[in-house]
């Protein structure tokens, strides 16, 4: 399954950094964040807890950028 949300990130090299500690949480298949549309993409694995696992991404996200928006 895959979602879309809406995403406010300052710059692309945090966007860039913030894909990758979304790929790196448990339950990601893969995660694409588009800068100019302030959109991130995440791909999740099969039977994964998606709320659970959209929380984690909002952690690992807040951690490279702390004022960064995430809405689904």
């Amino acid at each position: 399954m895959k979602k879309t949300c809406e995403i406010e990130v300052d710059c692309a090299n945090c966007a860039l950094k913030m894909e990758r500690a979304t790929r790196a949480v448990e339950g990601v298949k893969g995660a694409v964040i588009n800068f100019f549309l302030q959109q991130m993409t995440v791909e999740f694995e099969e039977g994964a807890d998606i709320k659970a696992v959209m929380a984690a991404v909002v952690k690992a996200c807040k951690r490279v950028e702390s004022d960064c928006e995430i809405s689904c």
